[in-house]
Protein backbone atom coordinates (compact mmCIF):
# COMPACT_ATOMS: atom_id res chain seq x y z
CA UNK A 1 0.00 0.00 0.00
CA UNK A 2 1.27 3.47 -0.85
CA UNK A 3 2.18 5.83 1.98
CA UNK A 4 1.40 8.90 -0.07
CA UNK A 5 -1.45 10.98 1.27
CA UNK A 6 -3.71 12.40 -1.39
CA UNK A 7 -3.94 16.17 -1.31
CA UNK A 8 -7.46 17.58 -1.51
CA UNK A 9 -8.56 20.99 -2.70
CA UNK A 10 -11.92 22.26 -1.46
CA UNK A 11 -13.81 24.36 -4.00
CA UNK A 12 -15.90 26.77 -1.94
CA UNK A 13 -16.66 27.35 1.73
CA UNK A 14 -20.08 25.70 1.88
CA UNK A 15 -21.52 24.65 5.21
CA UNK A 16 -21.38 20.93 4.40
CA UNK A 17 -17.67 21.27 3.60
CA UNK A 18 -16.84 23.11 6.82
CA UNK A 19 -19.16 21.14 9.08
CA UNK A 20 -18.62 17.60 7.84
CA UNK A 21 -16.45 16.85 4.83
CA UNK A 22 -13.27 18.71 5.81
CA UNK A 23 -13.32 17.37 9.41
CA UNK A 24 -13.88 13.90 7.97
CA UNK A 25 -10.88 14.18 5.66
CA UNK A 26 -8.78 15.48 8.57
CA UNK A 27 -9.42 12.14 10.32
CA UNK A 28 -8.15 10.15 7.35
CA UNK A 29 -4.74 8.48 7.20
CA UNK A 30 -4.90 8.40 3.40
CA UNK A 31 -5.92 11.99 2.68
CA UNK A 32 -5.23 15.55 3.71
CA UNK A 33 -6.88 18.89 2.96
CA UNK A 34 -4.15 20.93 1.32
CA UNK A 35 -6.03 23.99 0.03
CA UNK A 36 -9.38 25.75 -0.07
CA UNK A 37 -10.68 28.30 -2.57
CA UNK A 38 -13.42 30.90 -2.59
CA UNK A 39 -14.31 33.75 -4.89
CA UNK A 40 -14.01 35.80 -1.70
CA UNK A 41 -10.34 35.45 -0.77
CA UNK A 42 -10.89 36.72 2.78
CA UNK A 43 -13.54 34.04 3.29
CA UNK A 44 -11.09 31.42 2.04
CA UNK A 45 -8.37 32.67 4.37
CA UNK A 46 -10.73 32.79 7.33
CA UNK A 47 -12.00 29.26 6.68
CA UNK A 48 -8.46 27.97 6.16
CA UNK A 49 -7.42 29.42 9.53
CA UNK A 50 -10.47 27.97 11.30
CA UNK A 51 -10.00 24.48 9.86
CA UNK A 52 -6.21 24.21 9.76
CA UNK A 53 -5.88 24.24 5.96
CA UNK A 54 -2.41 25.34 4.74
CA UNK A 55 -3.34 27.26 1.58
CA UNK A 56 -6.20 29.61 0.68
CA UNK A 57 -6.97 30.81 -2.83
CA UNK A 58 -9.16 33.69 -3.99
CA UNK A 59 -10.41 31.88 -7.10
CA UNK A 60 -11.35 28.40 -8.20
CA UNK A 61 -9.00 28.75 -11.17
CA UNK A 62 -6.04 29.21 -8.83
CA UNK A 63 -6.97 26.03 -6.98
CA UNK A 64 -7.12 24.05 -10.23
CA UNK A 65 -3.74 25.45 -11.25
CA UNK A 66 -2.10 24.04 -8.12
CA UNK A 67 -0.13 21.02 -9.37
CA UNK A 68 0.10 19.53 -5.89
CA UNK A 69 -3.66 18.94 -5.62
CA UNK A 70 -4.84 15.40 -6.44
CA UNK A 71 -8.58 15.60 -5.68
CA UNK A 72 -11.12 18.39 -5.90
CA UNK A 73 -14.20 18.36 -3.68
CA UNK A 74 -17.08 20.41 -5.11
CA UNK A 75 -19.79 21.55 -2.66
CA UNK A 76 -20.91 24.48 -4.84
CA UNK A 77 -24.57 25.25 -5.62
CA UNK A 78 -26.01 22.59 -7.91
CA UNK A 79 -26.01 24.69 -11.09
CA UNK A 80 -22.21 25.10 -10.85
CA UNK A 81 -21.38 21.39 -10.55
CA UNK A 82 -21.14 20.73 -14.27
CA UNK A 83 -18.83 23.63 -15.13
CA UNK A 84 -16.36 23.11 -12.33
CA UNK A 85 -16.31 19.32 -12.47
CA UNK A 86 -15.45 19.49 -16.14
CA UNK A 87 -12.78 22.12 -15.51
CA UNK A 88 -11.36 20.03 -12.66
CA UNK A 89 -11.23 16.98 -14.92
CA UNK A 90 -9.49 18.98 -17.63
CA UNK A 91 -6.94 20.05 -14.99
CA UNK A 92 -6.25 16.37 -14.28
CA UNK A 93 -7.91 16.28 -10.87
CA UNK A 94 -10.04 13.48 -9.47
CA UNK A 95 -13.44 14.75 -8.35
CA UNK A 96 -15.81 14.20 -5.46
CA UNK A 97 -18.91 16.25 -6.26
CA UNK A 98 -21.80 16.91 -3.91
CA UNK A 99 -25.18 15.41 -4.61
CA UNK A 100 -27.02 15.78 -6.85
CA UNK A 101 -24.20 15.42 -9.35
CA UNK A 102 -25.85 17.82 -11.78
CA UNK A 103 -29.16 19.42 -12.71
CA UNK A 104 -30.00 16.74 -15.29
CA UNK A 105 -28.82 13.37 -16.52
CA UNK A 106 -27.58 15.10 -19.68
CA UNK A 107 -25.34 17.40 -17.65
CA UNK A 108 -24.09 14.45 -15.62
CA UNK A 109 -23.24 12.60 -18.82
CA UNK A 110 -21.12 15.55 -20.00
CA UNK A 111 -19.28 15.53 -16.67
CA UNK A 112 -18.72 11.78 -16.90
CA UNK A 113 -17.42 12.11 -20.45
CA UNK A 114 -14.94 14.80 -19.40
CA UNK A 115 -13.69 12.66 -16.51
CA UNK A 116 -13.29 9.60 -18.73
CA UNK A 117 -11.43 11.62 -21.35
CA UNK A 118 -9.06 12.97 -18.69
CA UNK A 119 -8.60 9.57 -17.05
CA UNK A 120 -9.78 10.74 -13.62
CA UNK A 121 -12.38 9.45 -11.18
CA UNK A 122 -15.70 11.24 -10.74
CA UNK A 123 -17.81 10.23 -7.75
CA UNK A 124 -20.98 11.62 -6.18
CA UNK A 125 -20.86 12.49 -2.48
CA UNK A 126 -23.53 10.24 -0.96
CA UNK A 127 -21.54 9.68 2.21
CA UNK A 128 -24.17 7.50 3.93
CA UNK A 129 -23.51 4.47 1.71
CA UNK A 130 -19.90 4.17 2.91
CA UNK A 131 -21.12 3.46 6.44
CA UNK A 132 -20.59 -0.25 7.18
CA UNK A 133 -24.23 -0.80 8.15
CA UNK A 134 -25.36 -0.65 4.52
CA UNK A 135 -23.24 -3.68 3.68
CA UNK A 136 -24.80 -5.35 6.72
CA UNK A 137 -28.34 -4.43 5.64
CA UNK A 138 -27.74 -5.62 2.09
CA UNK A 139 -26.36 -8.93 3.39
CA UNK A 140 -29.48 -9.46 5.51
CA UNK A 141 -31.66 -8.82 2.46
CA UNK A 142 -29.57 -10.98 0.12
CA UNK A 143 -29.54 -13.88 2.60
CA UNK A 144 -33.33 -13.81 2.73
CA UNK A 145 -33.51 -13.18 6.47
CA UNK A 146 -36.64 -11.04 5.98
CA UNK A 147 -37.98 -13.10 3.07
CA UNK A 148 -38.73 -11.50 -0.26
CA UNK A 149 -38.64 -7.71 -0.30
CA UNK A 150 -42.12 -6.26 -0.76
CA UNK A 151 -41.27 -2.58 -0.47
CA UNK A 152 -39.07 0.19 0.90
CA UNK A 153 -40.22 3.30 2.72
CA UNK A 154 -37.99 6.25 3.47
CA UNK A 155 -38.08 9.96 4.22
CA UNK A 156 -35.70 12.86 4.59
CA UNK A 157 -37.15 16.14 5.86
CA UNK A 158 -35.96 19.23 7.70
CA UNK A 159 -37.20 22.79 8.19
CA UNK A 160 -35.08 25.61 6.83
CA UNK A 161 -37.95 27.51 5.18
CA UNK A 162 -37.35 30.71 7.11
CA UNK A 163 -33.94 31.23 5.49
CA UNK A 164 -35.30 32.38 2.16
CA UNK A 165 -31.91 33.61 0.96
CA UNK A 166 -30.60 30.03 1.00
CA UNK A 167 -29.39 28.61 -2.32
CA UNK A 168 -31.85 25.73 -1.88
CA UNK A 169 -34.64 28.18 -2.68
CA UNK A 170 -33.39 29.35 -6.08
CA UNK A 171 -35.04 27.36 -8.81
CA UNK A 172 -32.48 28.19 -11.52
CA UNK A 173 -29.69 27.08 -9.20
CA UNK A 174 -31.13 23.60 -8.71
CA UNK A 175 -33.09 24.31 -5.57
CA UNK A 176 -35.82 22.12 -4.14
CA UNK A 177 -36.31 19.18 -1.82
CA UNK A 178 -36.03 16.42 -4.43
CA UNK A 179 -32.58 17.62 -5.46
CA UNK A 180 -31.49 18.26 -1.88
CA UNK A 181 -32.83 15.35 0.18
CA UNK A 182 -35.22 13.30 -1.96
CA UNK A 183 -32.17 12.04 -3.80
CA UNK A 184 -31.19 10.02 -0.69
CA UNK A 185 -34.18 7.63 -0.53
CA UNK A 186 -33.95 7.19 -4.30
CA UNK A 187 -30.26 6.36 -4.06
CA UNK A 188 -30.75 4.03 -1.09
CA UNK A 189 -33.53 2.04 -2.77
CA UNK A 190 -31.39 1.54 -5.88
CA UNK A 191 -28.46 0.49 -3.68
CA UNK A 192 -30.40 -2.02 -1.57
CA UNK A 193 -32.42 -3.53 -4.41
CA UNK A 194 -29.54 -3.56 -6.88
CA UNK A 195 -31.94 -2.54 -9.63
CA UNK A 196 -33.04 0.51 -11.57
CA UNK A 197 -36.63 1.85 -11.42
CA UNK A 198 -39.20 1.43 -14.16
CA UNK A 199 -41.51 4.38 -13.42
CA UNK A 200 -42.15 7.20 -10.92
CA UNK A 201 -45.12 9.22 -9.70
CA UNK A 202 -44.50 12.30 -7.56
CA UNK A 203 -46.71 14.95 -6.00
CA UNK A 204 -45.05 18.13 -4.75
CA UNK A 205 -45.77 21.44 -3.04
CA UNK A 206 -44.23 24.32 -4.98
CA UNK A 207 -43.88 27.41 -2.83
CA UNK A 208 -44.39 30.93 -4.16
CA UNK A 209 -42.44 32.18 -1.15
CA UNK A 210 -39.40 30.13 -2.20
CA UNK A 211 -39.07 30.82 -5.94
CA UNK A 212 -41.49 27.96 -6.72
CA UNK A 213 -39.10 25.17 -5.78
CA UNK A 214 -40.57 21.96 -4.41
CA UNK A 215 -40.59 22.43 -0.64
CA UNK A 216 -42.23 19.04 -0.04
CA UNK A 217 -42.63 16.02 -2.26
CA UNK A 218 -44.08 12.53 -1.95
CA UNK A 219 -43.32 9.82 -4.44
CA UNK A 220 -43.76 6.27 -5.63
CA UNK A 221 -40.76 4.73 -7.40
CA UNK A 222 -41.61 1.45 -9.14
CA UNK A 223 -39.13 -1.39 -9.60
CA UNK A 224 -39.62 -4.70 -11.37
CA UNK A 225 -41.53 -7.40 -9.57
CA UNK A 226 -44.10 -4.97 -8.17
CA UNK A 227 -41.61 -3.71 -5.57
CA UNK A 228 -41.74 0.02 -4.86
CA UNK A 229 -40.06 2.74 -2.90
CA UNK A 230 -42.49 5.14 -1.25
CA UNK A 231 -40.74 8.29 -0.08
CA UNK A 232 -41.27 11.83 1.04
CA UNK A 233 -38.82 14.67 1.31
CA UNK A 234 -39.06 18.25 2.39
CA UNK A 235 -37.42 21.45 3.56
CA UNK A 236 -40.48 22.76 5.42
CA UNK A 237 -41.19 19.98 7.94
CA UNK A 238 -39.81 18.47 11.13
CA UNK A 239 -36.46 16.69 10.85
CA UNK A 240 -36.44 12.94 10.26
CA UNK A 241 -34.57 10.46 8.06
CA UNK A 242 -35.84 6.88 8.55
CA UNK A 243 -35.71 3.92 6.19
CA UNK A 244 -37.71 0.67 6.35
CA UNK A 245 -37.35 -2.46 4.24
CA UNK A 246 -40.45 -4.68 4.38
CA UNK A 247 -40.15 -8.36 3.59
CA UNK A 248 -42.54 -11.28 3.48
CA UNK A 249 -41.01 -12.71 6.66
CA UNK A 250 -39.59 -9.71 8.44
CA UNK A 251 -38.63 -6.08 8.58
CA UNK A 252 -35.53 -3.86 8.71
CA UNK A 253 -35.91 -0.49 10.42
CA UNK A 254 -33.22 2.20 10.23
CA UNK A 255 -34.23 5.14 12.45
CA UNK A 256 -31.49 7.46 11.14
CA UNK A 257 -30.75 6.26 7.65
CA UNK A 258 -28.56 9.02 6.25
CA UNK A 259 -26.89 10.84 9.14
CA UNK A 260 -24.98 9.20 11.99
CA UNK A 261 -23.54 12.00 14.14
CA UNK A 262 -23.22 10.12 17.44
CA UNK A 263 -22.27 6.64 18.70
CA UNK A 264 -25.35 4.45 18.44
CA UNK A 265 -27.03 6.61 15.80
CA UNK A 266 -26.07 4.08 13.14
CA UNK A 267 -27.79 1.17 14.86
CA UNK A 268 -30.78 -0.45 13.20
CA UNK A 269 -33.41 -3.11 13.95
CA UNK A 270 -34.25 -6.42 12.31
CA UNK A 271 -37.49 -8.29 12.91
CA UNK A 272 -37.29 -11.91 11.77
CA UNK A 273 -39.03 -15.09 12.97
CA UNK A 274 -41.17 -12.97 15.26
CA UNK A 275 -38.23 -11.46 17.14
CA UNK A 276 -37.04 -7.84 16.92
CA UNK A 277 -33.32 -7.29 17.51
CA UNK A 278 -31.19 -4.17 17.63
CA UNK A 279 -28.12 -4.46 15.42
CA UNK A 280 -25.24 -2.54 16.95
CA UNK A 281 -23.02 -0.95 14.33
CA UNK A 282 -19.48 0.39 14.87
CA UNK A 283 -19.44 4.18 15.02
CA UNK A 284 -17.45 5.52 12.08
CA UNK A 285 -17.21 8.82 10.28
CA UNK A 286 -18.93 8.23 6.94
CA UNK A 287 -17.15 11.24 5.42
CA UNK A 288 -13.78 9.73 6.31
CA UNK A 289 -14.84 6.38 4.87
CA UNK A 290 -15.97 8.13 1.67
CA UNK A 291 -12.61 9.89 1.24
CA UNK A 292 -10.68 6.71 2.03
CA UNK A 293 -12.57 4.64 -0.54
CA UNK A 294 -11.81 7.21 -3.24
CA UNK A 295 -8.17 7.31 -2.15
CA UNK A 296 -7.88 3.52 -2.33
CA UNK A 297 -9.32 3.57 -5.84
CA UNK A 298 -6.97 6.33 -6.97
CA UNK A 299 -4.00 4.50 -5.45
CA UNK A 300 -5.01 1.27 -7.19
CA UNK A 301 -5.76 -0.56 -3.93
CA UNK A 302 -9.40 -1.23 -4.85
CA UNK A 303 -12.00 -0.49 -7.50
CA UNK A 304 -14.18 2.61 -7.18
CA UNK A 305 -17.41 1.55 -5.49
CA UNK A 306 -19.60 4.32 -6.87
CA UNK A 307 -18.48 6.02 -10.05
CA UNK A 308 -20.00 8.24 -12.68
CA UNK A 309 -22.33 5.57 -14.09
CA UNK A 310 -24.10 5.23 -10.74
CA UNK A 311 -24.54 9.00 -10.53
CA UNK A 312 -26.01 9.10 -14.03
CA UNK A 313 -28.52 6.41 -13.11
CA UNK A 314 -29.58 8.36 -10.02
CA UNK A 315 -29.95 11.57 -12.04
CA UNK A 316 -32.19 9.72 -14.49
CA UNK A 317 -34.62 8.97 -11.66
CA UNK A 318 -34.43 12.51 -10.29
CA UNK A 319 -35.20 13.89 -13.76
CA UNK A 320 -38.28 11.66 -13.89
CA UNK A 321 -39.39 12.66 -10.38
CA UNK A 322 -39.19 16.36 -11.20
CA UNK A 323 -41.02 15.83 -14.50
CA UNK A 324 -43.74 13.88 -12.71
CA UNK A 325 -44.13 16.54 -10.02
CA UNK A 326 -44.38 19.33 -12.59
CA UNK A 327 -46.85 17.48 -14.82
CA UNK A 328 -48.64 15.51 -12.09
CA UNK A 329 -48.38 12.37 -14.20
CA UNK A 330 -46.71 8.97 -13.99
CA UNK A 331 -43.38 9.00 -15.83
CA UNK A 332 -41.96 5.80 -17.30
CA UNK A 333 -38.18 5.53 -17.35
Amino acid sequence: MTNKKLKWGIMGCAGIAKRAVIPGIHLSELNEVAAIASRDEENAKRTAAELNIPVAYGSYEALLADDTIDVIYIPLPNHLHKEWAIRAAEAGKHILCEKPLALTEKEAAEMAEAAAKAGVFLSEAFMYRYHPRYDMIKKIIDEGQIGEVRGIRSAFTFNNAGHKENVRYRKAWGGGSIYDVGCYPINAARLLLGKEPEAVTVQAMFSEQHDYVDMMASGLVEFEGAVSLTFDCGMWAAFRNPLEVLGTEGLIEVPSAYVTPEPGSGNFYVTAKGERKEIVVPHVNAYTEQADQLANAINGESSLLFGASDALANMRVIDACLASAESRTRVIL
